[in-house]
């Protein structure tokens, strides 16, 4: 006990002194002058560097208790010779194998809490002190204004966590090691155990044990065979629960027919790929929001805004929701027509080509090498042919697989699927041919691309997916075939024609403005046929909601590609179109469609199809924790983005100064950091559930590995005999 008390007092001390520089930035900042804001975005980017060290200090700390209590619980078990509580446990193949043949440590402490101390107080206490070396100058107040002594302190700080994050991982293969061992041992002691008993006692006890195992209920010992009968209406009305939970269990994936395994780690090797893009054009896009707030960051050319944002916005679209969906998609296509895919190795020529662009992209982007002129268009076309060669060679393999398939309709979602590719390529050849790029011929093409990028591969493909993973989690067919076939036509129709609309009041025809406004107009038809297919389908089947950690992801997307569809319709017109266009509103009406619909409906996707391909769940808790991180920062960054923008239009419609209208959206921009931070830690939160779905997972059957280790030392016995 006495041990164990010095640890935590030395973890507390080890905190404490991760806590002290917290004290000295608010020191800093109740001295500040105004002139020394200059430093506030290095502040901030020094503090978050502060609290990953805090986090991986206490997470440490856990692990190392964790170890202490299993180091604890063995010896406890050792000492009372518990091994008996086994025998109970036995199923009817170890009992049966234990009488055919009738007859049938303690761990070592790791011994490196010790060092693991020292080290986490030797971390501490360089990092306080350098901290500390800082606020002792003469002016520290111009000194944590200067980008320069921020930077560097980043710089100093960066190593220490790599150290740290590097301990984590020693600590956690320790654990691992320590609880596999544990369970060895535990192997072990149960063998020595079963050939310790005598014959007679063992035999009759497992026996009996036998025995009970094989009792069966005939399930009609508490009703009778009579037949139910209730005059009074008495039975009504049951409570399933008997207590509220606080955290309410949901249903497992169920067990499908196998997949291809060389499929199986094709498509989980696009969502994973999917899954790092996704963290970092979010932390990208993290950065630049609080640049925002703190616009004075950083210095740096390749850190500009100008330069991160299209690297955050081509990121998450070629790189998360465009590998997502074609992971998700190539489960797809070949399921719906009860095929194998054409081939395999297509599909990892696409997954290569697709990274490469988006690895490449970001690079030149970085360094200031870009299209110019074009939004979501910013790759160089040698970079961006990379991807169009990836779509062809997904929609060969696509084709094929459809023209081999042995049902005799082509199921809907490869109507949806097999469309979208077909655009992104022509939509593609479109925006980087050189022949009508000029003058207004540019600025028309620039809208039809970036408009038929998000509504004719984004929102086409993820339809598709939706029509059968939908199904598939409520166990019921979609509930129209024909209005799926209604909003794939019209939205083809109408989708079309409204990439203009984005240019209402600008140079080129005032008659392609107007077929652009009746094109939004119309799209009223698959938005709403759509999302009744959708609503309708749940019905009778809203109480599976309750049970189901992927369903609340649906229908969040369904709630969003009604409302943030509608929402692009009614930006068309002209009026609104004057107040809104330019201002923070498109930037929240972009984010609730591609984020609160494709990314929502490719997250439900991912949790629906990953379990069933890996036999692992992910912790129901963390996915809550995404789920709701979620969809409450996209509620926090749209909403007062939304607020703000039309306020701000309507002070330019007013002939205000353009300056004060940035002024004036300070605030505004504060909740966008605010609900970004959120989205982007739930990012975090969906890449552990990822890791915890995929990752191979070995654990020791105790019993099953006494059994076999008995049996083989039997045949070893017989042999020498």
């Amino acid at each position: 006990m006495s041990t164990n008390k010095h640890f935590k007092v030395q973890w507390l001390r080890v905190i404490v002194c991760l806590l002290l520089p917290f004290s000295v930035f608010a020191q800093a900042k109740n001295t500040a002058s105004p002139s020394a804001h200059a430093g506030t975005g290095e502040l901030i980017l020094l503090g978050l560097l502060v609290l990953i060290v805090l986090v991986a200090a206490i997470y440490l700390f856990i692990k190392t208790n964790e170890m202490m209590r299993l180091t604890r619980k063995d010896k406890d078990r050792e000492s009372t010779g518990n091994v008996e509580r086994y025998l109970n446990s036995f199923n009817i193949e170890q009992i049966e194998t234990y009488l055919k043949y009738k007859e049938t440590t303690k761990p070592k402490s790791s011994g490196n809490r010790l060092v693991l101390v020292l080290s986490m107080i030797v971390v501490a206490s360089l990092y306080n002190t350098g901290l500390f070396a800082q606020t002792s100058a003469k002016q520290p107040v111009s000194l944590f204004s200067e980008g320069g002594i921020i930077i560097t302190l980043i710089l100093i700080l960066t190593p220490i966590l790599v150290g740290i994050i590097l301990m984590i991982v020693k600590v956690v293969n320790m654990t691992k090691r320590y609880r596999r061992s544990q369970n060895l041992a535990e192997v072990a002691r149960l063998t020595e155990y079963l050939k310790s008993l005598p014959e007679e006692e063992i035999t009759d006890a497992l026996r009996k044990r036998k025995a009970a195992l094989d009792y069966k209920l005939s399930h009609n010992e508490l009703s009778g065979s009579l037949p139910v009968k209730d005059d009074r209406g008495i039975i009504t009305n049951v409570n399933e629960h008997a207590n509220i939970r606080f955290i309410a269990e949901k249903r497992k994936a169920l067990k499908r027919p196998e997949v291809d395994p060389q499929l199986s780690k094709l498509v989980i090797w696009f969502l994973i790929t999917a899954t790092v893009w996704l963290v970092f054009g979010t932390s990208v896009g993290e950065y630049i929001g609080i640049k925002f707030v703190a616009p004075d960051a950083d210095h740096l050319s390749w850190l500009s805004f100008g330069r991160l944002r299209p690297v955050h916005t081509n990121a998450v679209f070629w790189g998360w929701s465009s590998l997502g969906m074609l992971g998700l998609g190539y489960y797809v296509v070949p399921r719906v027509g009860n095929v194998q895919i054409h081939s395999i190795k297509w599909g990892w020529y696409t997954l290569l080509l697709i990274n490469a662009a988006v690895l490449f992209g970001s690079i030149a982007l970085m360094a200031g090498i870009n299209n110019g002129g074009g939004e979501y268009r910013e790759y160089i076309w040698p970079i961006q042919l990379l991807f169009g060669i990836g779509l062809a060679i997904t929609l060969a393999n696509f084709l094929k697989t459809v023209a081999r398939r042995k049902t005799r309709e082509i199921y809907v979602s490869n109507w949806y699927i097999i469309a979208a590719v077909m655009f992104a390529i022509t939509i593609s050849l479109v925006a980087y041919l050189p022949f009508w790029q000029n003058g207004l011929g540019e600025t028309i093409t620039q809208g039809y691309y970036m408009h038929q990028g998000v509504g004719m591969w984004f929102m086409l493909f993820t339809l598709g997916l939706v029509y059968y993973y939908l199904p598939q989690q409520l166990n019921k067919p979609i509930y129209s075939y024909s209005l799926g076939i209604l909003a794939f036509w019209s939205q083809i129709f109408f989708y079309t024609l409204i990439g203009t609309h984005h240019f209402v009041f600008s140079a080129i025809p005032w008659s392609l403005q107007t077929v652009a406004i009746i094109g939004s107009v119309g799209m009223v038809i698959p938005v709403v046929s759509g999302t009744t297919n959708f609503i309708m389908t749940f019905k009778g089947s809203w109480h599976k909601v309750s049970g189901s950690y992927t369903l609340p992801f649906f229908i969040i997307g369904i709630i969003f590609y009604f409302t943030g569809s509608l929402q692009g319709t009614a930006e068309a017109f002209r009026f609104t179109n004057l107040a809104w266009h330019f201002t923070d509103f498109t930037v929240a009406h972009s984010h609730l469609t591609m984020y609160g619909i494709i990314a929502f409906f490719l997250w439900a996707g991912i949790y629906a199809i990953i379990p069933r391909i890996t036999r692992q769940e992910p912790p129901q808790i963390t996915v809550g924790i995404h789920f709701w991180m979620a969809f409450i920062g996209l509620l926090f960054y749209s909403i007062p983005l939304m607020v703000g923008g039309t306020l701000k239009g309507m002070m330019w419609m007013d002939g205000k100064p353009f300056i004060d209208g940035v002024s004036f959206m300070a605030p505004y921009w504060l909740w966008r950091a605010i609900g970004g931070t959120l989205m982007w830690t739930s990012h975090l939160v969906f890449a552990f559930n990822m890791y915890k779905m995929i990752r191979p997972r070995y654990t020791v059957n105790i019993n099953e590995e006494a059994i076999e280790k008995f049996a083989s030392e039997d045949h070893e016995l017989v042999d020498v005999q």
